[in-house]
């Protein structure tokens, strides 16, 4: 699990270094949120999050597939918000891009 976490972290500095080489309207805030989940990754705990399920609330144990299927959604939507902040740097629209790093910023606990 820690393992994918780097992965899906390195992939996501190694895809945002090669963005920087055309600098958009954002792309310095993309690189400050980048630095902060690098940093932040270095705990056990650390990674993007989502909301609280129903099932969850229920006071039922949750299965080690549940919670592994939970984490990969949790990541898939943070990739996918920092994708979306680097496609609107890349297209000049600076609103996309700062609600695409909102987005991110939550789900990373940023």
């Amino acid at each position: 699990m820690v393992t994918l976490r780097f992965w899906a972290l390195a992939t996501v500095c190694l895809v945002g270094a090669t963005v920087g080489a055309q600098a958009g309207p954002c792309t310095k805030q993309i690189a400050q949120v980048e630095n902060q989940i690098r940093r932040a990754a270095r705990g056990p705990d650390s990674g993007p999050t989502a909301t609280q399920t129903v099932g969850a609330q229920l006071h039922h144990q949750p299965t080690p597939g549940a919670v592994e299927n939970a984490e990969a959604r949790a990541r898939a939507d943070g990739r996918l918000a920092l994708e979306r902040a680097r496609k609107a740097d890349a297209a000049g629209d600076a609103n996309a891009c700062a609600r695409a790093l909102d987005e991110a910023r939550a789900l990373y606990g940023l």
